[in-house]
């Protein structure tokens, strides 16, 4: 029984990830090709719209058009929120951090309507790894940050740097974006100082888009 279990969650597992690693190549594969709308074809400018299916973890490129179609509460698909919200003095202690047993000071967490819980992710050179998160510990984490009580179902996310006190209520894609950004130069993430400075330039580009 405890060998079907636990088979059982692997298999899981391993198709969140495949889902994950899709994702994240389709962010590496459009940066260097035309992009074109995923439901009409047309083709689409760089500041385009997203739409993700919850259940895959799978983000698509829309068009404007398109993207009115859709809404943040669809079936499928639901049109990713384009808001970026920076959450000043987050609090979120060493212990709660710990307990998340995430190797570096990134990750981002959203509400996966599918599982029915909340997900943590942090990037690697290997792409997106999950983070075992409680429901009980993210109460917690929300009781002391009120302001993630708005954040919407699948769609956006909560973004934590703690190694630079960065952290933002985003669309879910950009945490992707950070995650095959991450890839693209995927000689390692601890201490690999061209990979963070990246970083540092993705959340000053955050902090453009928010300005």
């Amino acid at each position: 029984m405890a060998a079907r279990l636990s088979n059982s969650r692997f298999q899981m597992l391993t198709s969140m990830v495949n889902n994950a690693f899709q994702t994240v190549r389709s962010f590496m594969r459009h940066s260097t090709q035309t992009e074109l709308c995923s439901i009409c074809a047309a083709g689409v400018d760089e500041d385009h719209e997203h739409l993700i299916e919850p259940l895959r973890r799978n983000l698509i490129c829309v068009c404007n058009g398109c993207a009115m179609l859709f809404g943040a509460d669809g079936i499928r698909y639901k049109r990713v929120a384009r808001r970026i919200r920076p959450i000043e003095g987050i609090r979120m202690t060493d212990a709660q951090w710990d307990a998340l047993m995430i190797p570096i000071n990134l990750a981002f967490f959203f509400k996966s309507s599918p599982a029915n819980k909340m997900v943590a992710l942090y990037p690697s050179a290997g792409g997106p790894i999950e983070s075992l998160l409680s429901l009980e510990r993210w109460e917690e984490i929300v009781g002391d940050n009120p302001a993630l009580k708005t954040m919407e179902p699948d769609v956006e996310a909560l973004l934590v740097n703690r190694a630079s006190g960065d952290n933002y209520l985003l669309p879910i894609n950009k945490c992707f974006e950070l995650v095959g950004l991450i890839r693209t130069h995927r000689r390692g993430l601890s201490g690999e100082s061209e990979v963070w400075e990246r970083i540092g330039q993705f959340f000053a580009g955050l902090k453009r888009e928010h300005a």
